[in-house]
């Protein structure tokens, strides 16, 4: 058998963090002598208190652990624990992905000069329409793509033919910014007419006349560009008139790359 000191250096997991494991009844020591106190253990425990600092390292806490290390042979009920710290890991590796992307165009924008941070605001009127368009309750902003994939899904048989020029947009008709389901409505301008499927519904718009600002590069840009084209509204003297919409002229359909997306930002106004 082992001292507790020797058992450190073998396992290297510092005495402190054995008697922890000891407290919490992850590890005991094999053997306590009952007149010294002195903890001994066995050689066979080594790879237990490797699996031990195998599991911390990859995120787990100790009480997951004390539970994985009772079912540690089976290797079906293992991976399945893997497979859900593998899935919440990646989770929190996209968000940091997301952040450093914030962080680095942030920094880039720092660079710029000021005039090129300003966004050309004009007023123009979409004519009348006619359009196929899904409107669903999605789970975030984000999650657009649920509403195009069902477009093209089930407009592919009837093969539709686009409009020129072709505009694809969304309206966003809840009133506040929401952070989960979202009401959303997709549109392509296409021309003829045909049927409605599951999802998809074609009608007539209206004209409508909005303020709108384009620009090019990730949607993580659009909050700018909104403050662009609210103090556009307020200097010229505009009310909202109807829910925002955004036109995509380079949208992920057609480029990987968030840099070369061109966005169109629309707020529906009406004179004061």
């Amino acid at each position: 058998m082992l001292k507790i000191g020797e058992f450190s250096k073998l396992s290297r997991v510092s005495i402190r963090m054995l008697r922890h494991y000891d407290e919490i009844g992850l590890l005991k020591p094999f053997e306590i002598d009952p007149f010294t106190g002195y903890r001994y253990y066995h050689e066979d425990q080594l790879p237990i208190v490797g699996r031990i600092s195998e599991l911390k390292d990859m995120g787990f806490g100790l009480a997951a652990i004390g539970e994985m290390l009772l079912f540690y042979q089976d290797k079906e009920m293992l991976e399945r624990y893997l497979s859900l710290k593998e899935a919440e890991l990646q989770e929190a590796y996209d968000k940091m992905g997301q952040r450093l992307r914030l962080l680095k165009t942030a920094k880039k924008r720092l660079r710029k000069d000021c005039n090129a941070m300003k966004y050309n605001v004009t007023l123009k009127t979409l004519p009348e329409r006619y359009v196929a368009s899904v409107r669903m309750t999605i789970p975030a902003y984000d999650q657009e793509g649920l509403l195009w994939s069902a477009l093209v899904s089930e407009t592919a048989p009837l093969n539709l033919v686009p409009d020129d020029p072709c505009y694809c947009s969304v309206i966003f008709y809840d009133g506040e910014y929401k952070e989960c389901n979202v009401d959303v409505e997709a549109q392509k301008t296409v021309k003829g007419q045909y049927p409605d499927t599951e999802h998809v519904k074609f009608k007539t718009m209206p004209p409508v006349t909005f303020a709108s600002a384009t620009y090019q590069g990730p949607y993580s840009q659009i909050t700018e560009v909104n403050i662009a084209v609210a103090q556009w509204v307020r200097d010229n003297g505009y009310d909202y008139d109807g829910p925002a919409f955004n036109i995509y002229h380079v949208s992920p359909h057609e480029t990987s790359n968030p840099d070369e997306f061109v966005t169109e930002i629309c707020y529906p106004v009406k004179k004061k």
